[in-house]
Protein backbone atom coordinates (compact mmCIF):
# COMPACT_ATOMS: atom_id res chain seq x y z
CA UNK A 1 0.00 0.00 0.00
CA UNK A 2 1.08 3.37 -0.93
CA UNK A 3 1.38 5.58 2.14
CA UNK A 4 -0.25 9.28 1.35
CA UNK A 5 1.80 12.23 1.73
CA UNK A 6 -0.05 14.10 4.76
CA UNK A 7 1.25 17.63 4.23
CA UNK A 8 -0.54 17.28 0.89
CA UNK A 9 -3.56 14.99 1.80
CA UNK A 10 -5.97 18.39 1.33
CA UNK A 11 -5.37 18.46 -2.83
CA UNK A 12 -8.77 16.71 -4.45
CA UNK A 13 -6.19 14.48 -6.45
CA UNK A 14 -6.35 12.55 -3.33
CA UNK A 15 -10.18 12.25 -3.13
CA UNK A 16 -10.83 12.46 -7.13
CA UNK A 17 -8.36 10.66 -8.73
CA UNK A 18 -6.45 9.00 -6.45
CA UNK A 19 -8.30 5.58 -5.72
CA UNK A 20 -8.76 4.80 -9.29
CA UNK A 21 -4.86 4.91 -10.00
CA UNK A 22 -4.06 2.70 -7.16
CA UNK A 23 -6.49 0.07 -8.42
CA UNK A 24 -4.87 0.69 -11.83
CA UNK A 25 -1.04 0.21 -9.98
CA UNK A 26 -2.62 -2.64 -7.64
CA UNK A 27 -3.58 -4.73 -10.94
CA UNK A 28 -0.22 -3.80 -12.84
CA UNK A 29 1.58 -7.45 -13.71
CA UNK A 30 4.28 -5.51 -14.72
CA UNK A 31 6.97 -4.49 -12.13
CA UNK A 32 6.14 -1.07 -11.27
CA UNK A 33 8.84 1.46 -10.35
CA UNK A 34 9.55 3.35 -7.83
CA UNK A 35 8.42 0.86 -5.01
CA UNK A 36 4.95 1.72 -3.29
CA UNK A 37 6.43 3.21 -0.30
CA UNK A 38 8.48 5.82 -2.12
CA UNK A 39 6.24 6.98 -4.72
CA UNK A 40 4.85 10.11 -2.91
CA UNK A 41 8.84 10.63 -2.03
CA UNK A 42 9.09 13.90 -3.14
CA UNK A 43 5.92 15.73 -1.40
CA UNK A 44 7.03 13.60 1.69
CA UNK A 45 10.66 15.18 1.52
CA UNK A 46 8.43 19.10 0.65
CA UNK A 47 5.95 19.78 1.88
CA UNK A 48 3.92 23.06 0.94
CA UNK A 49 4.98 25.65 3.11
CA UNK A 50 8.63 24.66 3.22
CA UNK A 51 8.97 24.45 -0.83
CA UNK A 52 10.90 27.00 -2.21
CA UNK A 53 12.32 25.85 -5.44
CA UNK A 54 10.49 23.40 -8.17
CA UNK A 55 12.02 21.46 -10.45
CA UNK A 56 10.13 19.56 -12.68
CA UNK A 57 10.89 16.13 -13.99
CA UNK A 58 9.12 13.62 -16.52
CA UNK A 59 8.46 10.36 -15.23
CA UNK A 60 10.77 7.93 -12.76
CA UNK A 61 14.35 6.16 -14.01
CA UNK A 62 12.52 3.07 -15.38
CA UNK A 63 15.94 0.95 -14.58
CA UNK A 64 15.34 -1.02 -11.40
CA UNK A 65 17.04 0.46 -8.30
CA UNK A 66 17.53 3.68 -9.75
CA UNK A 67 14.74 5.86 -8.85
CA UNK A 68 13.62 6.47 -5.36
CA UNK A 69 10.63 9.12 -6.12
CA UNK A 70 12.58 11.99 -6.58
CA UNK A 71 12.85 13.90 -10.09
CA UNK A 72 16.17 13.37 -11.59
CA UNK A 73 17.43 11.83 -8.12
CA UNK A 74 18.83 8.20 -8.16
CA UNK A 75 19.97 6.29 -5.24
CA UNK A 76 23.51 6.98 -4.17
CA UNK A 77 25.20 3.33 -5.40
CA UNK A 78 23.63 4.14 -8.90
CA UNK A 79 27.28 4.27 -11.51
CA UNK A 80 27.28 5.57 -13.58
CA UNK A 81 25.01 8.71 -13.68
CA UNK A 82 22.07 8.70 -15.47
CA UNK A 83 23.12 10.93 -18.17
CA UNK A 84 20.24 13.65 -17.65
CA UNK A 85 21.40 13.89 -13.89
CA UNK A 86 25.18 13.71 -15.55
CA UNK A 87 24.48 16.93 -17.68
CA UNK A 88 22.96 19.08 -14.32
CA UNK A 89 26.13 18.23 -12.84
CA UNK A 90 28.36 19.43 -15.93
CA UNK A 91 26.41 22.43 -15.91
CA UNK A 92 26.11 23.04 -11.83
CA UNK A 93 29.97 22.56 -11.40
CA UNK A 94 30.40 25.40 -14.23
CA UNK A 95 28.07 27.49 -12.52
CA UNK A 96 28.90 27.02 -8.66
CA UNK A 97 32.19 24.82 -8.94
CA UNK A 98 30.65 21.60 -7.29
CA UNK A 99 28.55 18.92 -6.80
CA UNK A 100 27.01 16.07 -4.74
CA UNK A 101 29.41 13.55 -3.94
CA UNK A 102 26.72 10.77 -5.36
CA UNK A 103 23.36 10.84 -7.81
CA UNK A 104 21.42 11.15 -4.71
CA UNK A 105 19.20 14.40 -4.65
CA UNK A 106 17.79 13.97 -0.91
CA UNK A 107 19.76 16.64 0.38
CA UNK A 108 18.28 19.31 -2.44
CA UNK A 109 14.44 18.22 -0.91
CA UNK A 110 15.58 19.00 2.34
CA UNK A 111 16.63 22.15 1.99
CA UNK A 112 13.03 22.58 0.09
CA UNK A 113 13.60 21.80 -3.49
CA UNK A 114 10.16 20.10 -4.23
CA UNK A 115 11.56 17.30 -7.42
CA UNK A 116 8.72 16.19 -9.08
CA UNK A 117 8.02 14.12 -11.70
CA UNK A 118 4.90 15.19 -13.84
CA UNK A 119 4.34 11.39 -13.55
CA UNK A 120 5.06 9.35 -10.16
CA UNK A 121 5.22 6.11 -11.88
CA UNK A 122 6.53 3.78 -14.78
CA UNK A 123 6.67 0.31 -15.87
CA UNK A 124 9.68 -0.78 -15.55
CA UNK A 125 12.31 -0.74 -18.78
CA UNK A 126 9.10 1.10 -20.52
CA UNK A 127 9.97 4.92 -20.37
CA UNK A 128 6.87 6.95 -20.47
CA UNK A 129 4.40 3.89 -19.83
CA UNK A 130 2.26 5.61 -17.16
CA UNK A 131 1.93 9.21 -19.13
CA UNK A 132 -1.89 9.15 -19.37
CA UNK A 133 -2.16 7.33 -16.32
CA UNK A 134 -3.88 10.44 -14.38
CA UNK A 135 -1.12 11.89 -12.70
CA UNK A 136 -1.07 15.17 -14.52
CA UNK A 137 -4.02 16.24 -12.24
CA UNK A 138 -1.93 16.15 -9.10
CA UNK A 139 1.16 17.90 -11.00
CA UNK A 140 -1.63 20.10 -11.96
CA UNK A 141 -2.66 21.09 -7.99
CA UNK A 142 0.79 20.91 -6.76
CA UNK A 143 2.01 23.76 -8.58
CA UNK A 144 -0.92 26.09 -7.39
CA UNK A 145 -1.15 25.15 -4.35
CA UNK A 146 3.00 26.25 -3.74
CA UNK A 147 2.72 29.06 -6.02
CA UNK A 148 0.15 30.68 -3.53
CA UNK A 149 3.44 32.33 -2.27
CA UNK A 150 6.69 33.69 -4.13
CA UNK A 151 8.24 30.13 -5.27
CA UNK A 152 11.71 29.89 -7.84
CA UNK A 153 10.57 26.84 -10.92
CA UNK A 154 12.88 25.35 -12.91
CA UNK A 155 11.55 24.03 -15.85
CA UNK A 156 13.91 22.45 -18.67
CA UNK A 157 12.52 21.29 -21.86
CA UNK A 158 9.05 21.75 -23.58
CA UNK A 159 7.04 19.50 -21.48
CA UNK A 160 7.68 21.13 -18.12
CA UNK A 161 7.32 24.54 -19.83
CA UNK A 162 3.76 23.47 -21.21
CA UNK A 163 3.12 23.52 -17.50
CA UNK A 164 3.68 26.84 -16.77
CA UNK A 165 0.23 27.72 -17.26
CA UNK A 166 -0.52 25.78 -13.69
CA UNK A 167 1.39 28.52 -11.67
CA UNK A 168 -0.59 31.29 -10.17
CA UNK A 169 0.29 34.66 -10.87
CA UNK A 170 2.72 36.46 -8.55
CA UNK A 171 6.36 37.30 -8.09
CA UNK A 172 7.61 34.10 -8.64
CA UNK A 173 11.54 33.24 -10.63
CA UNK A 174 10.74 31.30 -13.32
CA UNK A 175 13.46 29.63 -15.22
CA UNK A 176 13.33 27.77 -18.64
CA UNK A 177 15.66 26.36 -20.63
CA UNK A 178 16.15 23.61 -22.66
CA UNK A 179 16.08 20.32 -21.21
CA UNK A 180 19.67 18.53 -19.68
CA UNK A 181 18.93 15.15 -21.47
CA UNK A 182 22.19 14.79 -24.22
CA UNK A 183 19.66 15.09 -26.97
CA UNK A 184 18.95 19.05 -25.94
CA UNK A 185 21.91 19.82 -23.73
CA UNK A 186 23.63 21.93 -25.95
CA UNK A 187 20.84 23.55 -26.91
CA UNK A 188 20.74 26.02 -24.89
CA UNK A 189 20.47 23.87 -20.90
CA UNK A 190 25.05 24.01 -20.70
CA UNK A 191 25.74 27.61 -19.68
CA UNK A 192 22.08 28.74 -18.95
CA UNK A 193 23.44 28.63 -14.71
CA UNK A 194 19.95 27.92 -13.67
CA UNK A 195 21.16 26.91 -9.45
CA UNK A 196 22.95 30.49 -9.24
CA UNK A 197 20.13 32.43 -10.43
CA UNK A 198 17.40 30.66 -7.97
CA UNK A 199 20.10 31.42 -5.12
CA UNK A 200 20.51 34.91 -6.60
CA UNK A 201 16.86 35.13 -6.29
CA UNK A 202 16.35 33.70 -2.80
CA UNK A 203 18.95 36.05 -1.32
CA UNK A 204 17.40 39.08 -2.82
CA UNK A 205 14.06 37.87 -1.43
CA UNK A 206 15.70 37.28 2.41
CA UNK A 207 16.30 33.70 2.23
CA UNK A 208 18.86 31.68 2.56
CA UNK A 209 20.15 30.07 -0.50
CA UNK A 210 20.54 26.60 -1.18
CA UNK A 211 23.45 23.89 -1.28
CA UNK A 212 22.99 23.18 -4.32
CA UNK A 213 26.84 21.14 -3.88
CA UNK A 214 26.10 18.48 -1.34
Amino acid sequence: MTPLPQAWAHLPFFTTDWPQIAACLDNENRQILPPADQRFAALEFTTPAETRVVILGQDPYPTPGHAHGLAFSVEPDVRPLPRSLNNIYKELLEDLGGNPATGDLRNWAKQGVLLLNTSLSVPAGEANGHKSLGWSKLVHQVLAEVSKTPTAFILWGNAAQALEKHINPGEHLIVKSAHPSPLSARRGFFGSRPFSKVNDWLTQQGNPPIDWTR
